[in-house]
C-alpha cells in the first residue's frame, strides 16, 4: 500500500489518455454485460420446468394463420384444460405516432382470464368486460400514460391489413387490471385485451387465428401435451407448432436460437479490441517515462518493483474501467424494459436484472484486461538498464 501514491502518480501523468483507456475498457465490459445478463435471463426462462401455459402457431412462422376450427379439436387433447384464441392487433391511436403504440391482443375472455389470473381485475369490472362486446381491459401503465379510466372511448387502427375495415375500431375501458409483482415478477401492465368476437365481426367473421394460449393440467408433461397437439394437425394444410410461452417469447430476442452465439462473439471481438488499444496505450505510457523509471532504479527501487509498479497501474485502468462498465451496464438492464415494444416482451420473458456473478465476472474480467495488456509494457521496464533509460536521444 505504500507505493499506491506511485500508482496514482503515474495513472494521473497524463489524465487525458488514463480517461480515454479507462472509457474503453468500461465500454468493454459494459457491452459484455449487458448482452451476458440478457442471455442469463432469456435462458433461465427458457429452461424453467414450470410450464403450465403453452402458445400454438402456424409451423410456418406467425405471418401464417390457422383455422378458427382447431381451436375444439385442440380442447379434446388429453392434458388440456382450457384453450383460448388470442390474435396480436397491432392496434394504435394514431398510426403516425409509432411510438405511442402498446400491445393489444384479440382474446376469448370468458376463458383467456382465468388462464391468466396474473391480470386482477375487481368482480365488477370483469363482470362489465364480459357483457360488453366493445369493452376492453387496459393495464395501469396505459390508463397513467393515456389519462384512461373506466367507461372512457379509445379508438385503434391496426397497422395489419387484415383488420383495416376503413374506420378504426372503437373500445371502451370497462376495467385497468392490476398485477401482483411479488406472484407475478415483471409481468406487464402495458397491455390492453379485448373480445375476439367483436374483431370477429367487424372483419366480416373471416378473421383466422394467428396463436392459441392453452393451459395444461400438469406443467411437467408440456412437451407431451405439445406434441399430442401438433401430431393432430401434421397432414392438414395449417400444420402447428407448440411450445411454453417463455419458450415463444424468447424466440423473439433469441434471434432465431442464436443469441448466446452471436452476443458472445460480439463480446469477444470488442474484448480483443479493446485488449490491444490498452496494451497499446501502457507501451505509450512506459516509453514517455523512460527517463522517470531510469531515475526510480537509480535511486534503489528493484527491476522486480517497477515491474509491480507497472503492472499496478494497468489493473488501477482496468479495475476503474470495470467499475464504470457494470454501472452503465445496470442503467441499461433497467432502461430496457421501459424502452417501447421490445420492453414489454423483457417483462413478459423474463424479470431483466444485473445478476451479481455477472457483475463481479465483469469486473474480474477488466483486472484480467489490464493485467494482460500491462504484463509486455512491464516486462519491457524490468529489463531495460539505467543508462538506456537514461541515454538522451
Amino acid at each position: 500500500m505504500k507505493f499506491l501514491p506511485f500508482i496514482v502518480s503515474h495513472v494521473r501523468h497524463n489524465w487525458i489518455r488514463t480517461s480515454s483507456t479507462v472509457l474503453a475498457m468500461a465500454v468493454c465490459i459494459f457491452l459484455f454485460a449487458t448482452l451476458q445478463t440478457l442471455v442469463y435471463a432469456v435462458s433461465g426462462q427458457v429452461k424453467s420446468p414450470g410450464a403450465f401455459r403453452l402458445i400454438i402457431r402456424n409451423n410456418v412462422s406467425l405471418a401464417f394463420r390457422m383455422p378458427k376450427s382447431y381451436e375444439a379439436q385442440i380442447a379434446t387433447v388429453q392434458g388440456v384444460k382450457r384453450v383460448s384464441i388470442a390474435n396480436w392487433f397491432g392496434g394504435m391511436r394514431d398510426l403516425a405516432k409509432p411510438r405511442d403504440f402498446f400491445p393489444n391482443f384479440a382474446v376469448e375472455p370468458e376463458i383467456f382470464l382465468p388462464m391468466y389470473p396474473e391480470y386482477q381485475l375487481d368482480p365488477q369490472e370483469r363482470q362489465a368486460f364480459l357483457d360488453d362486446q366493445r369493452g376492453c381491459i387496459i393495464g395501469k401503465d396505459i390508463a397513467d400514460k393515456a389519462k384512461l379510466k373506466e367507461g372512457d372511448s379509445l379508438q385503434l387502427q391496426s397497422a395489419m391489413a387484415p383488420y383495416r375495415i376503413g374506420k378504426p375500431f372503437e373500445f371502451v375501458v370497462r376495467g385497468i387490471y392490476r398485477v401482483d409483482q411479488v406472484r407475478f415478477p415483471g409481468t406487464s401492465e402495458n397491455m390492453m385485451f379485448f373480445h375476439f368476437k367483436y374483431l370477429d365481426e367487424a372483419t366480416g367473421r373471416k378473421t383466422a387465428v394467428s396463436t392459441y394460449r392453452v393451459e395444461i393440467s400438469d406443467p411437467s408433461q408440456a412437451v407431451a401435451v405439445g406434441r399430442a397437439i401438433d401430431a393432430l394437425f401434421r397432414d392438414s394444410e395449417a400444420q402447428t407448432h407448440t411450445e411454453t410461452e417463455a419458450v415463444y417469447a424468447a424466440g423473439f430476442i433469441s434471434l432465431g436460437g442464436k443469441l448466446a452465439l452471436l452476443l458472445n462473439g460480439i463480446g469477444l471481438s470488442v474484448m480483443f479490441t479493446i485488449l490491444l488499444v490498452t496494451a497499446n496505450t501502457m507501451s505509450m505510457a512506459v516509453r514517455e517515462r523512460r527517463t522517470e523509471i531510469g531515475v526510480l532504479k537509480t535511486l534503489g527501487f528493484s527491476a522486480g518493483l517497477v515491474l509491480r509498479l507497472v503492472i499496478g497501474e494497468a489493473i488501477a485502468i482496468g479495475a476503474c474501467g470495470g467499475v464504470l462498465g457494470i454501472v452503465l451496464a445496470l442503467f441499461a438492464t433497467k432502461a430496457f424494459v421501459k424502452a417501447p415494444m421490445i420492453g414489454d416482451l423483457l417483462k413478459r420473458v423474463v424479470n431483466l436484472g444485473l445478476p451479481l456473478p455477472i457483475a463481479a465476472l465483469g469486473i474480474a474480467m477488466a483486472v484480467a484486461l489490464g493485467l494482460a495488456a500491462g504484463l509486455v509494457p512491464a516486462l519491457l521496464a524490468y529489463r531495460s538498464r539505467i543508462t538506456d533509460l537514461l541515454r538522451q536521444v
